[in-house]
């Protein structure tokens, strides 16, 4: 009878994936991994083609999690801000990681932004009659939406600002409204909206 193997692959996988988690991409060495698995380097190797392999491997379920889990939090009932206060939060909670993957570029990968702006169109899709855009004009409001929550994720990590939840989608909403009037990655031009009527409310405008 075949011995079973007391190390098998989803067990390094997992031990990698809770210590990317907890302290960041950069912690993913073998070493570190095989103390946090309680094994040797030899079963990682013997099991992923190279360390490469086994962090693309941890990055396909960091992106899973976030699709399924972490950026599926509901705060106002509006998918899209909800989606970005989603991201601020769990940039709050995993410092490490998400400077590694967001800020620094140190494990840059097409997968996660792929994932983050596949997210964002369904949310906004959701949440707005995406009939009245083009699919160009949606990639734009959603990568502003990313900018600002980007941004907010940062500063509240950096303690520059300590924004309240109310005032973090105060800051979202407006930036939101402004992208869908203005499409700032394209022309330089503020739309009439904004200027037909000073007195009218933004809320009145986007009736």
């Amino acid at each position: 009878m075949a011995r079973r193997k007391e190390i098998d692959k989803e067990k390094i996988l997992d031990g990698a994936y809770k210590l990317a988690v907890k302290d960041g991409i950069e912690s993913l060495t073998a070493r570190n991994i095989a103390k946090a698995v309680h094994c040797s380097t030899q079963p990682i190797y013997l099991e992923f083609e190279n360390m490469t392999d086994l962090r693309n491997q941890v990055l396909g379920r960091i992106s899973n999690e976030l699709k399924t889990n972490t950026l599926q939090q509901n705060f106002t009932a509006e998918p899209l801000i909800d989606l970005a206060l989603s991201y601020i939060y769990f940039a709050k909670d995993h410092v490490g990681l998400f400077r590694a993957m967001f800020v620094d570029g140190k494990f840059g990968s097409k997968l996660i932004s792929d994932t983050l702006m596949d997210l964002g169109t369904e949310k906004f899709k959701q949440q707005f009659d995406a009939s009245e855009f083009s699919n160009e004009r949606i990639r734009h409001i959603v990568i502003t939406t990313w900018v600002s929550a980007t941004g907010i994720a940062a500063l509240q990590i950096n303690q520059t600002v300590d924004f309240s939840q109310d005032q973090m989608i105060n800051v979202l909403e407006a930036q939101v409204h402004d992208a869908m009037l203005n499409d700032r990655l394209t022309n330089t031009e503020e739309s009439p909206l904004f200027a037909a009527d000073d007195a009218a409310s933004l809320a009145e405008k986007l009736s």
